[in-house]
């Protein structure tokens, strides 16, 4: 992970998916982590390219639409990590660890951001 926080959401995002992929290109080549890679790759990159969408939104509804969408993709994936951790199947704990905690934080970012739209 980068030592130095961003705070551009965008190329947050954008980095959070270059690790996801990183992550499931890593993977043991089993039927689980096949099954969870492919659910997390789909589900981890997603909010970088929805959250351009929602950026573009055609009225204030439409962008906290797609931000939802956003937050739905970051809690699948923050599963997905959490159950590649317990079930220990990659080998680096640290990098499954710190991407869990990135999620997290994703997450309560999207999940702040949606509240502060609707008021």
């Amino acid at each position: 992970m980068n030592e130095k926080k961003k705070f551009d959401l965008e190329d947050r995002l954008i980095d959070f998916a270059v690790l996801i992929i990183k992550l499931v290109e890593s993977l043991p080549n089993t039927k689980s982590a096949n099954h969870l890679g492919g659910q997390l790759l789909r589900s981890g990159t997603s909010p970088s390219l929805n959250y351009g969408e929602a950026k573009a939104g055609e009225s204030k509804n439409d962008f906290v639409h797609k931000m939802k969408v956003c937050l739905k993709e970051l809690r699948e994936s923050y599963n997905c990590l959490k159950i590649i951790h317990r079930a220990k199947i990659l080998d680096d704990e640290k990098f499954v660890l710190d991407l869990i905690k990135e999620c997290n934080e994703l997450i309560s970012i999207f999940v702040a951001s949606i509240l502060t739209a609707t008021k």
